[in-house]
């Protein structure tokens, strides 16, 4: 039987990385930081609460769906709101998700989900879960935060600033996650070192399309705000967006318009922002007539640092573009989504 990973000596497990790296010409700190990731999602989706949770964003794209080729460190998981707020929903209209009934309403679900249900819930119930995954292993420890699960590992090969050795569990809980699949996720190391075992995963993971027009309303805000405190760590939503395009994703996302409009919906609900000018953000409006997924001026420029900092650190693997090429890119996919919406206006 395959020896785990976790049962090599330092050294071993170091040898191991710089064996996968050369081989397959990812950075061997992101080969050890991809591991600790899927072990993770190991440990939540075989515990009594991943029934109710969904991986979603960036991660899920690049580790479930295949479909971007960047590392994603970070992982966005959302717990279903009927399981940890029954008492909230249970008079909510049918839909992908449950919906507050008024503006009042919108301010008490969040301000319940996020101050207290999922705190308490991530104190009680997730994060025993990941300590008591972590007790027979010696290499990492976690901490938890209102919203948040870190795991901060001991690293055997030496990190990046920009990816640290630490694992950020994110977790919503305002949403039920839906449309979602169970889909398989492994390690990147595995099939470069026969013989030794790695984490293996079963998360259940939300809809490609929905993921999509969630990252183009957060590219749209991007916009609509002009980058104001956004710029750190966010030019890889719009890297993912070209990729979803390039990979055909992008005319099913199109055409699954009642999942387009679920997200605005519920984006008005939970996610209210406001403009450059200090306008509330209307989701499901700017959808009706297009969004904004290119930035301009400032934004444009605070950008393009972010993403010149995610190529120095080799986080875009081999999908590395210039910053020019990448947002002729994005204007092109939001020409496609504007054209649908000016289709859809006709009568």
């Amino acid at each position: 039987m395959p020896e785990s990973f976790f049962h090599l000596s330092a050294k071993e497990q170091e040898e191991a990385l710089q064996v996968a790296a050369s081989a397959s010409g990812r950075p061997a700190h992101l080969l050890e930081k991809d591991i600790w990731v899927v072990w993770a999602l190991s440990t939540l989706f075989t515990s009594p609460l991943g029934s109710h949770l969904v991986f979603k964003g960036g991660t899920a794209l690049s580790k479930a769906y295949k479909a971007i080729r960047r590392f994603s460190e970070d992982v966005d998981l959302t717990y279903d709101i009927r399981a940890l707020a029954p008492q909230l929903v249970r008079n909510a209209p049918d839909g992908l998700d449950a919906i507050p009934p008024s503006r009042s309403q919108e301010k008490k679900w969040s301000d319940e989900i996020r101050k207290e249900l999922l705190p308490a819930w991530l104190r009680n119930s997730a994060h025993p879960i990941v300590q008591t995954g972590l007790a027979g292993l010696s290499a990492a420890t976690s901490r938890v935060t209102d919203g948040c699960i870190f795991i901060d590992y001991k690293p055997v090969v030496a990190a990046s600033s920009y990816a640290l050795p630490r694992v950020m569990l994110e977790f919503g809980a305002r949403s039920t996650g839906e449309p979602s699949s169970v889909r398989l996720v492994r390690c990147d190391i595995e099939e470069y070192i026969p013989g030794v075992s790695f984490p293996v995963a079963n998360p259940r993971v939300m809809d490609i399309s929905r993921i999509f027009w969630e990252k183009a309303t957060a590219a749209h805000v991007y916009c609509a705000q002009g980058g104001a405190g956004l710029s750190d760590r966010f030019s890889r939503h719009f890297h993912d967006l070209v990729r979803l395009e390039e990979t055909g994703h992008l005319a099913t996302a199109l055409a699954a318009r009642n999942i387009a409009e679920a997200v605005a919906i519920h984006k008005n609900s939970f996610f209210a922002e406001k403009d450059a000018a200090g306008n509330r953000i209307d989701y499901l409006a700017d959808l009706r007539s297009g969004l904004t997924i290119v930035p301009e001026g400032n934004a444009f420029d605070a950008l393009r640092g972010d993403y010149q900092r995610m190529l120095e650190d080799g986080l875009l693997l081999e999908d590395a573009e210039s910053f020019d090429i990448l947002m002729d890119k994005c204007k092109r996919i939001q020409e496609q989504v504007k054209k649908l919406s000016a289709i859809e206006d006709k009568p």
